[in-house]
């Protein structure tokens, strides 16, 4: 088991929104519960009562009550939840009307802004009503190509508060991968901005925003928001109109919260799309009672708050993040590169907000693990009381960077799930010990096992993530999918006969500590030999060295079998000797298996990763393998793959 890394205090414990819920379950069910492990297991074998005690200390507000929490939680898809509820999932988020401090927004370039919450609310009651007077109705797809600023988060506030759905993408991705997303759903209005900055450059985005409006004919409007210039000229965009002038003029308005059934669509998310064009995943209000579920009882947010996550809107994290304004917490939105001028840059920011709720991917702590990086020294991180992470796998050795050398009293929320429930499989929770490499545990009411290859639950070995039971946040149907079999096939066809959600990850379940580790995709598996292996098993030694930044691990195609190939991006100072190849190899053959070690190992500048900060195997496969590479514009960095064009040292022995 180990020594963990940290252990809440008993302060701690007794303050957490978690311990008044469990006394909440204690009195409503007469039960004695005052463990975690105690408060999952009921959750789970209680799924009705475990969700509407949910609803009820999350403070749903609903016009109508539900008659029924749900149908059948074993009937994976089509599980009904809260049938009879009619809510609004903005009205739940704009509960505050005060003059606390809803939004600060900070640019890359240092312009900054900050709205309170009533200003918040005034200002989407504004957009509200002029969408409503152009003809936008419940059920319209709205889209946003838009950077991190409070204008996106209006925009949201006010197409869901009028019934409408909702999707973004960042204005960092091209064109081509915006209209892949967009032009599936045949939005009726596009919001956009005039550019945004990115390593301290300004970038304009029209002719892009151009490119989509024109590719689009549902599209009647285009709402420019105006970030890099003072209103631009905005003439090469069809239909288009500046945000300040399309806004409303009144004020004092009240929001006519449109009310809606609990799986009327709310947001429609994407997947990456690396392997195509992305699937359209639509979600309905099950992602605001899970998201409540995460930020209330799992992150322990409160009112005092200050949460901050690095994030573009083209991730879920940034649906995530705006949950939390449910909570009445402050948000730290920040637009542009993390880790400029320096890789400080964040660090100042969490320092000078007084931010007690920071999250970042593992890239990002990698990087900063990698470069050396004290933010502990160098910052006064005194309201920082956790830092949550997520994106893919985290290392042991990256969970102890944090506690030595950011913080070490502080709550390292580690945290996996996916776009595809809007929230998480496996979680942390405030009253639990962290130990390194781990995950604290699946979340509430998420019956979460690991499956081997027959379909039977294994611990202490690596096996696939299921769920058991259906969860409120799991998609209503993909787009444009009548008969639900892209959806089926997705997650319920790996295992046909058990009715469980498949999600495509490797994971252990550790049965000392009740914690998961995660060994990354199922569907990036090696086969060297035919025996298989999980890249993650290989990137979590080879990122231990600290020479090696990042890494990256292919299967190539090679005389009749299959051999690895390691991608390394060396920490700054460092080259790529023989004897670095040799401690590689050694490493990945003592921690690992002689099977885990490479046949080659190569030097690349940059490492691929999604718009959902995934490493993306199968594109540089597809590369070295020959095949075209079908969607770079779903990649963050898709310039990356360049690198790995005609690379001569594949084509030797």
């Amino acid at each position: 088991m180990g020594n963990p890394l940290w252990k809440p205090s008993e302060e701690r414990k007794m303050n957490a929104n978690i311990t008044r819920f469990i006394d909440a379950v204690n009195k409503r069910y007469g039960k004695s519960f005052c463990s975690y492990d105690e408060l999952y297991d009921w959750s789970i074998n209680n799924i009705s009562d475990f969700w509407a005690s949910v609803w009820d200390f999350c403070e749903i507000k609903a016009s109508r009550d539900y008659d029924i929490v749900v149908d059948d939680p074993g009937k994976m898809p089509g599980t009904k939840w809260f049938t009879g509820a009619r809510l609004n999932f903005a009205e739940n988020l704009l509960r505050y009307r005060d003059e606390h401090t809803a939004f600060v927004f900070k640019g890359e370039n240092q312009k900054s802004a900050k709205m309170s919450y009533s200003e918040l609310y005034d200002s989407v009651a504004r957009l509200a009503k002029s969408l409503r007077e152009m003809g936008v109705t419940p059920g319209d797809r709205i889209v946003a190509y838009m950077p991190n600023m409070i204008e996106t988060a209006v925009a949201m506030l006010a197409v869901t508060g009028i019934g409408a759905e909702w999707a973004s993408c960042a204005t960092d991705i091209g064109p081509g991968a915006a209209l892949d997303r967009f032009g599936q759903i045949e939005p009726k209005v596009l919001f956009t901005a005039d550019g945004y900055f990115y390593k301290g450059k300004a970038f304009s985005s029209l002719s892009n925003a151009a490119e989509i409006a024109k590719g689009i004919p549902s599209i009647e409007k285009v709402i420019v928001t105006s970030y890099t210039e003072q209103k631009p000229d905005i003439g090469c965009i069809p239909n288009s109109v500046h945000y300040d002038d399309f806004l409303s003029g009144e004020n004092g308005l009240e929001i006519q919260f449109e009310q809606l059934p609990f799986d009327h669509p709310v947001f429609i998310m994407f997947s990456s799309g690396t392997t195509g064009k992305p699937k359209c995943m639509v979600q309905g209000s099950g992602v605001l009672v899970n998201h409540l579920k995460e930020l209330i009882l799992h992150a322990d947010l409160k009112r005092e708050d200050t949460i901050f996550y690095i994030t573009t809107c083209s991730w879920m994290m940034w649906n995530w993040l705006l949950s939390s304004l449910a909570t009445g917490a402050t948000i730290v939105l920040y637009d542009g590169n993390a880790l400029y001028p320096d890789a400080g840059a964040m660090w100042k920011l969490v320092q000078d907000e007084k931010t007690t709720v920071f999250g970042c991917s593992a890239s990002y702590i990698n990087h900063l693990k990698s470069q050396g990086v004290k933010p502990g020294k160098d910052y006064d991180l005194s309201s920082l009381r956790q830092i949550s992470q997520t994106g893919s796998p985290l290392s042991a050795k990256g969970f102890e960077y944090v506690y030595q050398e950011i913080k070490e009293d502080l709550h390292f929320n580690s945290i996996a799930g996916g776009t595809d429930i809007n929230g998480c499989f496996a979680i942390g929770s405030p009253m639990q010990p962290v130990y390194a490499g781990e995950l604290q545990g699946p979340g509430l009411g998420m019956k979460v096992k690991a499956y081997d290859e027959t379909g039977n639950p294994v611990v202490d070995r690596q096996g696939e993530l299921v769920c058991e039971a259906a969860s409120p946040s799991m998609p209503l149907y993909f787009w444009n999918d009548p008969d639900g079999k892209r959806y089926r096939d997705a997650y319920f066809d790996f295992y046909p006969d058990l009715n469980v959600w498949r999600h495509g990850d490797y994971i252990v379940v550790n049965s000392d500590t009740g914690g998961i580790t995660f060994f990354g995709r199922s569907d990036s598996v090696l086969k060297p030999s035919g025996v298989r292996i999980g890249t993650a098993e290989i990137y979590n030694q080879v990122e231990k060295l600290e020479e090696v930044a990042d890494s990256l691990a292919i299967g190539q195609s090679w005389q009749g079998d299959q051999r690895i190939i390691l991608f390394v991006k060396l920490a700054e100072g460092y080259q790529l000797t023989d004897d670095l190849k040799n401690r590689i190899k050694k490493t990945l053959r003592e921690n690992a298996s002689p099977r885990h070690v490479p046949a080659k190992i190569i030097k690349v500048p940059d490492i691929p990763y999604t718009l959902n900060m995934k490493k993306v195997e199968s594109s540089v496969t597809n590369i070295i393998d020959g095949r075209p590479v079908l969607n770079r514009d779903a990649l963050i960095n898709p310039e990356s793959l360049d690198y790995y064009d005609d690379l001569e040292e594949l084509h030797a022995d």
